[in-house]
């Protein structure tokens, strides 16, 4: 595995890669590497002939008050992880190499960001957009992988691609799991040991939601209440919010039917966690 942390190097290396006729697979992070990275690591392993991931946290990302200074970092565990899934390429360039200037340009996102995550975070999927949009540019890959558990997220970046004509394939993998249920993320860390044991609560609110709705539930706000009443009882977080939309437009819906997603987002003392199923429902 080789590291880069130039513009240069890097785009110098991928050219090279495709002059050989190579596909590119491509996973940009934060670092803080947990099994949910490693998990998209694996499957761009399996669909191309060269991977690629970036470690870059993104500070126009972070809103007033968000978690940027005190966002987990450890490149030395991180480079660990990435060799051991048999990375070509990590990306880990400064934020001056990515911002060398004041930048006369950004990307603004005008739809899927009022809403969810977006909602509380206004400018937060401006700054995921402008900073993919560098890396896509820089990377050029064949596939872009990137986890459902951020699905707002996932629906912006098929925008993006599908807007500015990108010719790259968006691969969503599945939320991985711990054993309890508890969506992996690199948050997890800061919850105190009763949050998480409570924090099970979370995907156990989903799944009853679920089997409400395979069991004929077609009204959202029904659902959304029931899952509310489960975390209210079950947890000492804080409802941020709990929303049925349909997906990846992520509209209101008045009467659930077609492909949606019901999603979740709740505060414990020191860190906000989110979570989400995604169905069919005809």
């Amino acid at each position: 595995m080789k590291v880069v942390t130039t513009i240069t190097e890097m785009q110098s290396e991928i050219n090279r890669q495709k002059e050989l006729g190579k596909s590119i697979g491509f996973v940009p992070t934060m670092g803080f590497l947990h099994e949910g990275h490693l998990t998209l690591m694996k499957k761009a392993r399996q669909e191309n002939d060269i991977v690629v991931i970036s470690i870059f946290v993104n500070p126009i990302q972070f809103g007033p008050g968000e978690d940027y200074e005190t966002y987990p970092r450890d490149f030395e565990r991180d480079l660990e992880l990435a060799q051991g899934e048999k990375i070509d390429y990590l990306f880990h360039p400064s934020v001056e190499e990515m911002y060398p200037h004041s930048s006369t340009v950004k990307v603004v996102v005008q739809e899927r960001t009022d809403v969810l995550c977006g909602k509380s975070r206004p400018g937060h999927f401006d700054g995921v957009a402008t900073i993919l949009t560098k890396l896509f540019t820089i990377m050029m890959p064949t596939r872009a992988y990137f986890g459902k558990k951020d699905a707002q997220q996932v629906a912006v970046v098929e925008g993006l691609i599908s807007d500015f004509h990108f010719p790259i394939q968006l691969v969503p993998v599945d939320i991985v799991r711990e054993e309890d249920g508890l969506a992996k993320s690199s948050r997890n860390v800061k919850l105190l040991h009763d949050e998480r044991k409570q924090a099970t609560a979370l995907y156990r609110s989903l799944q009853i939601a679920r089997e409400t709705i395979e069991n004929g539930e077609r009204n959202p706000i029904n659902v959304i209440q029931l899952i509310e009443r489960h975390i209210k009882d079950e947890t000492s977080g804080i409802v941020d919010y709990i929303e049925v939309y349909s997906y990846p437009s992520l509209n209101r819906l008045e009467k659930i039917k077609g492909s949606i997603i019901i999603a979740l987002a709740v505060k414990f003392s020191r860190v906000r966690l989110i979570d989400n199923v995604m169905m069919d429902v005809n």
